[in-house]
């Protein structure tokens, strides 16, 4: 029994969801009590596994084949199939991306298993994996265990685990090279570009630090201000769901369960109620920084730090003191 992780990467670049998924996995190995592996996809992506080696890892599977240079869910399931059918993993999880989304429901139903996806959290009871995923747009949260033998298949939320939290190897794990026998006949698709929605879309899951604004901003041409604090700080700039519906910030910039999810070093929340539906695009954040008028704002539940004042005065003083240390 083990518990293994695929990890995710383009073009030799590490996909950020995929240390997040290895913390995870170094964790479900402890609570499971058996070996962790970790396997690494591409073609020529050695030094990658020889990355991955450094961590606290049981051991390195390395699937590399000239098929696996582009994805494609065809070729990267015939490559899984056959390591999970020479590893015989207990469990398996993934990095809850949207590349995994294709890929992962098509390999469980391969092998006839279930699929838990965008899972927030596990513990084991009675020897099996119990997942909590969030329902009803993080509402509640519901515990879901799969009844049969393994392996099981699951992928983890974005934030719902830290990137920071994976620990390194007492020594250099082994990397095996599994024997790959990949139909390139059977691979049906063409890669194409990734799709993008816009040229300058931002992606906010890789900013270590966010300032957001909601409904508090007022007005569209107080945004402004926001932004002088954000590029004060080196962050980029977002919203919460209202901000964006009315048009004042383009969508790409939304938090919360309809917008990207964020695991920032720093959020600052300005003018942010904290309803739930932003909240769970945001509670992975390592410290946050709440600034709300009203002293009963959801916010200041979940914040670390909380300042009941209004961000008119706020934002311009620590833009003033930030500036002036440049």
């Amino acid at each position: 029994m083990s518990v293994l992780v695929v990890t995710e990467q383009q073009d030799g670049h590490w996909h950020r969801m995929s240390l997040e998924a290895i913390a995870a996995g170094q964790e479900a190995a402890r609570a499971l009590e058996c070996p962790f592996l970790v396997a690494v996809m591409g073609s020529n992506v050695s030094e990658l596994a020889a990355e991955v080696a450094a961590k606290r890892v049981s051991e390195v599977v390395l699937l590399d084949d000239p098929c696996l240079e582009q994805y494609t869910a065809d070729g990267f399931s015939q490559a899984l199939r056959q390591a999970i059918d020479q590893l015989q993993p207990a469990l398996v999880l993934f990095p809850h991306t949207y590349q995994v989304r294709d890929l992962a429901p098509k390999l469980a139903a391969s092998l006839g298993k279930p699929f838990v996806s965008d899972a927030i959290g596990m513990r084991v009871e009675n020897k099996r994996p119990v997942f909590v995923r969030q329902l009803f747009q993080g509402k509640l949260n519901g515990d879901v265990t799969m009844e049969d033998e393994g392996p099981h298949f699951a992928s983890v939320q974005s934030g719902a685990y830290r990137a920071d939290a994976v620990e390194d190897g007492a020594s250099t794990a082994a990397i095996r090279s599994l024997d790959l026998s990949i139909d390139a006949a059977g691979i049906r698709a063409t890669p194409q570009q990734p799709f993008r929605e816009a040229k300058d879309a931002v992606d906010l899951g890789a900013a270590e630090i966010i300032v957001s604004v909601g409904r508090g901003i007022q007005d569209p041409d107080n945004i402004p201000q926001a932004e002088a604090l954000a590029r004060a700080l080196g962050g980029e700039l977002a919203a919460s769901r209202p901000i964006c519906d009315n048009g004042w910030l383009p969508l790409d910039r939304q938090i919360g369960s309809s917008g990207q999810t964020v695991s920032p070093n720093l959020y600052l929340a300005l003018g942010i109620s904290g309803a739930i539906q932003h909240v769970v695009g945001m509670k992975g954040a390592k410290t946050i920084v709440a600034v709300n008028k009203d002293p009963g704002a959801p916010i200041f539940e979940i914040a670390d730090y909380g300042i009941v004042a209004d961000l008119f005065e706020i934002v311009p003083a620590l833009v003033e003191i930030l500036e002036a240390r440049e």
